[in-house]
């Protein structure tokens, strides 16, 4: 695999928002540990060992990294030594939580810190800090849910991808093969078709596909099944595809395609709602309302969407209570569906970034329940 990133100048002007941010918020400054936050502030691929890693971003000052000696390659890749951001190494025997204190000018004093920090790491920071962090969520959601341009288009490439992957998926359908036999065919095509890894994969057949978060079994196909498909992984430089389409094997049930017809309308005039100034849960209320109309509402039993970028499942949430103002530039799925328990569910998933005037969907494919013709070709048969 290839790794990229964004271009140096995109880190630089994330870390002085989120330098800008931490001072607003009344704070000295960020630590930041791998993962996903400190991925976006500097491209850093870095992973969480016994040894601390951490950015250290001050309100006001110079960031530094602090990094054992031994680590000090995770760093090649990312943007740090073209931004020409301190970096302090250390060996087996010295105190990195020193380094980090001087590198906020000295303690006490108030910081954040990213909520994938591990207690090995928290508990003796809170300590030579004099003072426990809170966490930095509130300090980076903003900046981290209002998508820039770069990741705008990596979303865009994302969604792309997988439609080209949900376009092979009916091939992958037949009576007598085994939802993993599909799931594997599916792991195979999303890397073939440009993603970097496989995320998740969903295979809900039949009584299956009423569980949301089911994954794959060893149950075979049958004529008749509602297949639910969600499927989704990393696109380099790691923004996330996540998209659901409905199948069904052979032609469905009337009563079926009754009750998928209103979910299709669900998800439309969810999509159809999303613009600047509506909150998260009036989206979410005008899926649900749809439903509700037809007499599905007990037949949705999740949230509407979620955010997504770098990682999967992050803010915005698009749910009853989350009174956020959806601004241009967030990106998040609509994601309605339908499940009965013991028969059959249905789901339909777009990723869509709100624009100045509405919603761009990044995923393009029919939404109608795709209907594959019903032909057993056997558990040992060889898709794609």
């Amino acid at each position: 695999m290839t790794v990229s990133r964004f271009s140096t100048d995109v880190y630089r002007q994330r870390l002085q928002a989120a330098a800008t941010a931490a001072g607003e918020a009344g704070l000295a400054g960020l630590i930041i540990t791998p993962g996903y936050d400190l991925r976006y502030l500097t491209g850093s691929r870095a992973q969480t060992f016994e040894r601390l890693t951490a950015l250290v971003l001050p309100a006001a000052g110079e960031p530094t990294v602090v990094v054992p000696r031994l680590e000090l390659a995770s760093l090649k890749d990312s943007a740090v030594p073209e931004l020409g951001v301190a970096v302090r190494d250390w060996v087996d025997g010295d105190d990195p939580y020193r380094l980090v204190v001087e590198a906020l000018g000295g303690a006490p004093v108030a910081t954040a810190v990213t909520d994938s920090m591990p207690a090995l790491h928290l508990l003796p920071l809170a300590e030579r800090l004099q003072r426990v962090p809170v966490l930095a969520t509130e300090v980076l959601r903003r900046l981290r849910m209002i998508k820039d341009p770069a990741e705008i288009d990596a979303l865009r490439k994302a969604g792309a991808a997988i439609d080209r992957v949900h376009a092979r998926v009916p091939e992958f359908l037949a009576p007598g093969r085994t939802e993993a036999d599909v799931a594997a065919d599916i792991a195979e095509a999303i890397v073939a078709e440009g993603h970097s890894d496989v995320a998740f994969i969903i295979v809900g057949s039949g009584p299956n596909g009423a569980d949301p978060h089911h994954e794959c079994s060893n149950r075979e196909l049958q004529v008749g099944d509602i297949v639910v498909v969600d499927i989704g992984g990393p696109y380099e430089p790691g923004y996330h595809s996540d998209c659901t389409r409905t199948y069904s094997i052979g032609e469905p049930d009337p009563e079926v395609a009754r009750r998928y017809a209103v979910l299709q309308r669900a998800q439309r005039a969810a999509v159809a709602a999303v613009r600047p100034g509506v909150t998260a849960e009036q989206v979410d209320a005008v899926a649900r309302d749809v439903l509700a109309e037809a007499g599905l509402a007990d037949a949705f039993v999740h949230r509407t969407g979620h955010g997504i970028g770098l990682s999967v499942h992050e803010e915005p949430y698009i749910v009853a209570g989350n009174d956020l103002v959806l601004e241009e530039g967030m990106a998040f799925s609509v994601e309605p569906g339908i499940y009965f328990a013991g028969q059959w569910g249905a789901r339909i998933e777009d990723i869509v970034i709100v624009t100045s005037d509405g919603a761009m969907p990044v995923n393009h494919r029919p939404h109608e329940l795709v209907v594959v013709p019903a032909t057993d070709r056997g558990a040992d048969s060889a898709a794609g």
